[in-house]
């Protein structure tokens, strides 16, 4: 064991003998998601470093505290992606952030979600106690699960020291269409697309204009490209597009008013709340900025299918939307089997647990 590693266990055991919250900080580029921030600060960030990458396994193992564009940078020299598109937020988020946030960026309807790519982790729980999950390879099942849960639970189950993860290759070819509709016609058509053979991995629409964006083989993508039509973008302005629409640099995601993030199915019709709209994830994640009541845009949401969270600004007390009572106690029992003394960030997740 590191003299880092003691160190937190130690200061860990200290934390829930005197029932004194901790506050587990990468990066703090996502510390506005979730409620708020309560606790001593526990600093982690300095922990950094690619401890394994098998370029020809797929699979890399690093220090939860090493920024997410080092760790970028290191599997691009070798032609490969963390293909779920991690938002960065700022240029301190960590790769230990990301895993915790569990926030993925336009790829992600094609490829998965951050806990699909989650194979092993070690973790400090709440008792001070090292602990390993799964491994570092894709066959591995041992704990699988349990490191996969790790994934979005902003770091309420212990502190995540390090993690595996599956990569992908990048793709050969990709380019960038784009369409002018209205939302009801995007949102048919991307689902009619859904179900056919084209190699779709973005897609978003706003304010009368859908883009998409299609990767694979360079045969592929051309001849969906024929076939669909549209604008073809520039190479440079569609990177430039996704990597604002993945980090919230795009002008949507301005202002101070509220930013609602709504997880419905994706053939669901449309949100029809007052607000601009801007729909990714072919049609199944609407971002909305409004002013309209939480209660009415929740139980919009639930009709539809799906849930809301406040993703920034409002309330922060009132982020998730409030889990059905099973849930709920689901999730109660799993912080007390991780973190018995309730010392690891205090109410980020839900307040009741």
């Amino acid at each position: 064991m590191s003299g880092q590693i003691q160190a937190w266990s130690e200061r860990i055991r200290a934390a829930a003998a005197e029932r004194q919250p901790l506050c587990i900080r990468g990066g703090g580029t996502k510390a506005f998601y979730g409620g708020p921030e309560r606790g001593e600060p526990l600093p982690v960030d300095g922990h950094r470093g690619i401890l394994n990458y098998a370029p020809s396994e797929l699979v890399v193992s690093v220090r939860a505290g090493t920024p997410l564009a080092e760790l970028e940078a290191a599997l691009a020299a070798e032609n490969q992606m963390l293909a779920f598109e991690p938002p960065h937020f700022g240029e301190g988020g960590t790769v230990g952030g990301c895993v915790a946030a569990g926030l993925a960026g336009p790829r992600r309807a094609a490829v998965g979600g951050v806990r699909d790519f989650v194979l092993g982790a070690t973790l400090i729980d709440g008792r001070g106690d090292v602990l390993r999950f799964g491994g570092e390879v894709m066959k591995n099942v041992a704990g699988y699960d349990v490191s996969r849960v790790l994934a979005g639970s902003l770091g309420t189950l212990g502190l995540i020291v390090d993690v595996s993860l599956k990569v992908l290759p990048r793709p050969v070819a990709e380019t960038t269409l784009r369409f002018e509709m209205g939302e009801s016609a995007a949102l048919h058509q991307l689902n009619a697309w859904a179900g056919q053979p084209l190699p779709i991995s973005a897609s978003a629409w706003r304010g009368g204009v859908l883009h998409l964006r299609l990767s694979g083989a360079g045969a592929a993508v051309d001849a969906a490209a024929r076939r669909l039509g549209g604008e073809q973008l520039a190479d440079d302005a569609a990177a430039d597009l996704w990597r604002s629409l993945r980090d919230h640099r795009d002008d949507f995601f301005a202002g101070a008013q509220p930013l609602w993030r709504l997880s419905v199915p994706s053939d669901a019709l449309a949100v029809a709340l007052p607000g601009e709209q801007l729909v990714e994830w072919g049609g199944a994640q609407r971002w909305l900025r409004s002013d309209a009541p939480p209660a009415e845009i929740r139980a919009r949401a639930a009709a539809l299918g799906g849930h809301a969270t406040l993703f920034r600004g409002g309330v922060r007390g009132e982020a998730f939307h409030p889990l059905p009572a099973p849930m709920l106690a689901l999730q109660r029992k799993l912080k007390r089997a991780f973190d018995p003394a309730g010392v690891f960030n205090p109410g980020r997740l839900h307040p009741e647990a």
